[in-house]
């Protein structure tokens, strides 16, 4: 005959930490670190602003300088009016964003518009309404946008959709100087180009 034993006194169990499922932690983790960087993008994009285009001088002027011959057949002037430059020049862009706010006017170095304009005077009205009737209709029909108008006595400005070119054609009365302009939008110009 066995005698029974008496058992060992049972201790306290500390309950044990539910595992955590890992998919759950990895999801957690990856969020958490797309938070971060969408904060961080979020903070640069507040700073810098929008970033410019990247711009190549070459097909810009190339560009320009077809839309200005397209114009001055439009206008078809007299033979002594002034013609469009074979010189495109290049016009001050500024900084975007908050940053615009520690840089006030001051220019960036890598960001440039380009410009072709030229003007002739002694031009009488019904010829300059005329010419710039043709550049409206031709703009129009290839889809340019008109941004404004009457920006001087008899003027106004289309904007390619695609570029962002504009054309600015106006008439001045008290010298009869009509005033072309055709310039490209801001772009960040390539390292090491000499304008």
């Amino acid at each position: 005959m066995t005698s029974a034993q008496p058992s060992a006194p049972a201790t306290p169990s500390r309950p044990q930490p539910r595992p955590r499922p890992r998919p759950v932690y990895a999801a957690l983790v990856l969020g958490v670190a797309a938070l971060l960087l969408a904060t961080c993008w979020g903070a640069y994009r507040l700073w810098n602003g929008a970033p410019y285009p990247e711009a190549d001088p070459a097909i810009v002027a190339t560009r320009l300088g077809a839309e200005a011959e397209r114009v001055q057949d439009d206008l078809a002037l007299s033979a002594g009016a002034e013609s469009p430059p074979d010189r495109m020049e290049t016009g001050a862009c500024y900084y975007r964003g908050l940053r615009s706010v520690a840089h006030i006017d001051q220019a960036r170095a890598d960001v440039r518009t380009f410009i072709l304009d030229w003007r002739t005077t002694g031009v009488p009205k019904d010829t300059a309404r005329t010419g710039q009737e043709r550049v409206r209709a031709r703009l129009s029909q290839q889809g340019w946008k008109l941004v404004s108008e009457n920006i001087s006595d008899m003027g106004f400005r289309y904007e390619d959709r695609s570029t962002g070119d504009q054309v600015d054609v106006n008439w001045y009365a008290p010298t009869g100087t009509l005033a072309v302009s055709i310039h490209a939008p801001c772009g960040k110009i390539p390292d090491g180009y000499d304008l």
